[in-house]
């Protein structure tokens, strides 16, 4: 593979930090990446940029032209990824969360809610509601159907479904059997 970066074009940026920068790390940072990759980094990209800033300080320093800078690079992004090995070995061991095996949680009031009232006292409490009350909170509720959904089951509008599930609610929150569970 050849270099981009000549001998000629390294000497006559010498003196010119940024240009020169710029021209040694469009030469090298794909390979540095791809080097860093290939090794198991876990993060190549963040450390090829690590490199780079530790040979931006020492680029008027080096002597060899392309091939001393191409060896420096490569020298200091051996470093690196000897480092994050390091670092990697001393680290405590990193895990996917996974949310069924994490016992800190604790019930919703929903759940405590349904886990208080018996499945007869949820049917005893909507046999008090009209049928397309009842109608309405089963579908959307217990089969979780949108209230388009519900609309076009029932036959009517959207807004007509709304109203028929807020009213259902209200009526379900001036029961005596839900009032306990609902603080004012």
């Amino acid at each position: 593979m050849t270099d981009a970066l000549t001998d000629e074009a390294l000497h006559a940026l010498q003196g010119n930090n940024a240009e020169l920068f710029s021209a040694v790390y469009q030469a090298y940072a794909g390979q540095v990446l791809g080097y860093l990759t290939a090794k198991g980094v876990a993060d190549p990209e963040a450390t090829t940029q690590d490199v780079f800033l530790a040979v931006l300080p020492r680029l008027d320093g080096i002597s060899g032209g392309v091939n001393g800078l191409r060896t420096f690079i490569f020298s200091v992004a051996h470093a690196r990824m000897v480092d994050e090995h390091r670092k990697e070995s001393r680290a405590p061991d990193q895990h996917e969360f996974e949310p069924e095996r994490d016992v800190r949680e604790s019930n919703s009031a929903e759940s405590e809610a349904m886990l208080r009232l018996a499945p007869y006292e949820v049917m005893a409490l909507l046999e008090n509601l009209g049928e397309e009350q009842r109608e309405v909170l089963t579908l959307r509720l217990v089969a979780g159907l949108t209230v388009e959904q519900v609309a076009g089951i029932m036959g009517k509008s959207a807004g007509a479904v709304k109203q028929l599930q807020r009213r259902a609610v209200i009526a379900l929150r001036e029961h005596s059997a839900v009032k306990e569970y609902v603080s004012p």
